[in-house]
């Protein structure tokens, strides 16, 4: 008998009938002898629909009521699978991450997981009952509600399994596996068999939503292997793991597109020690997660710095950047938010030397003005016009040969 954790995303809990359809799939697993412990999303759209209602009462909520209504989402799941399994014979019992010991720090919204206690979880296995929790939650420090960020379901998922020491870790998606580009961008993607955590992380840092960033870390940094697959399917799909890439793996694993991010530049900034601090600091305080950084070589003792980050922090970040900009005697900011990012990922650049300058090339053959560049060992992204975002997608997959033999033929999900 195994134990096995299974997360469905909010695409396979979007409905009734899908609903019905995952406690179809943990019945089965459960039948054929094994422990589960399953992990929820909130309903389709559920979080956003709560972030609306939270706007349309309120223009400056805090993070404390935010995290008191998020969290709702991902419960209403967790008692509906619940039942859905009962009705199939199946004993269970739903918690949310408060009963079940996910301590996390104080940080509301974006709380990290402190301690995983997890004895209510074992209580029910024991009695042989499937476990069925609300992602994405937890309890802090000072007992209140808290949240971990979208997409932490995974690293719910992630930090249970660890805790329980499960035999296997299981992120349903509404994708068969983690591919070579968006399939929905590059119709030609292909998925792959396997992916080394330190890719994965790589992937998900550069824009991938298959899986979310933190849930990746956890699970690298714990050995925690995770199993990417589809809910609407059987097929094996993309094991995650520190398994090392053998020789005949290729060069680049992905193309990684992200259309959600937006630039800023302050120009005419002083060139002076103690200018980025001021800068960056002051953001970081405000937990907006800065990605590129680019700045000008200093003329007649100025500089310009450009910067990226989420579009859904500009507006908290221009006021702060006004403010600092006005303080350090900068000339102007600007920001522009039809920008993409676009991200050749693959642990055998470490040993290839030349990647960088033929991507470089193959946008320049397509026409493509490339305006920010950021690298590491086995990471190249760069920054272009939101409306060359397909194009270059296409031509760098072609390029590298990452295509397929045919366009990939499965239902995709909505891009949001």
């Amino acid at each position: 008998m195994a134990l096995i954790v299974q997360k469905y995303g909010g695409t396979s809990v979007a409905d009734p009938d899908r609903i019905k359809a995952v406690a179809d799939n943990v019945a089965i697993t459960r039948r054929r002898g094994d422990d589960v412990v399953v992990v929820v999303s909130a309903m389709g759209k559920a979080t956003d629909n709560l972030i609306s209602l939270a706007d349309s009462v309120s223009t400056n909520q805090s993070g404390r009521e935010m995290d008191m209504l998020l969290t709702t989402g991902e419960r209403q799941t967790a008692a509906l699978v619940t039942m859905a399994l009962h009705e199939r014979g199946i004993e269970a019992i739903s918690f949310t991450g408060s009963q079940v010991g996910i301590i996390t720090d104080t940080a509301h919204r974006k709380a990290k997981i402190v301690e995983v206690k997890g004895d209510r979880v074992r209580d029910a296995l024991s009695s042989g009952k499937v476990a069925v929790i609300a992602g994405f939650q937890g309890v802090s420090t000072d007992k209140e509600i808290t949240t971990m960020g979208r997409g932490a379901s995974d690293l719910t998922a992630s930090a249970l399994a660890q805790a329980m020491a499960a035999d296997a870790c299981e992120i349903y998606t509404d994708v068969t596996g983690v591919f070579t580009a968006d399939p929905r961008i590059v119709p030609r993607a292909r998925k792959l068999q396997k992916v080394h955590f330190d890719e994965m992380l790589e992937m998900a840092g550069a824009g991938s939503k298959v899986l979310a960033m933190r849930s990746v870390e956890f699970a690298r940094n714990h050995d925690v292997p995770l199993h990417v697959r589809s809910a609407f399917t059987w097929e094996q799909g993309t094991w995650v793991s520190n398994e090392e890439p053998s020789v005949e793996d290729p060069i680049i694993s992905g193309v990684v597109t992200d259309m959600t991010e937006a630039k800023v530049t302050v120009l005419g900034v002083p060139d002076r020690p103690g200018i980025s601090a001021a800068l960056f600091e002051p953001l970081a305080e405000a937990n907006v997660n800065v990605d590129m950084i680019v700045q000008n070589t200093s003329t007649e003792g100025t500089t310009d710095i450009s910067f990226t980050m989420p579009m859904a922090d500009l507006t908290q970040a221009e006021s702060i950047v006004q403010r600092v900009a006005s303080e350090i005697g900068a000339t102007n900011v600007t920001h522009d938010d039809d920008i993409a990012k676009v991200s050749l990922v693959g642990a055998g650049m470490k040993s290839s030397p030349g990647i960088a300058a033929k991507m470089f090339r193959v946008l320049a053959d397509e026409g493509v003005n490339i305006q920010m560049i950021s690298t590491s060992t086995i990471r190249v992204s760069i920054i272009i016009p939101a409306g060359d975002m397909e194009r270059a997608a296409r031509a760098l997959h072609t390029a590298f040969g990452l295509d397929s033999g045919s366009d990939y033929s499965a239902p995709l999900p909505e891009r949001k």
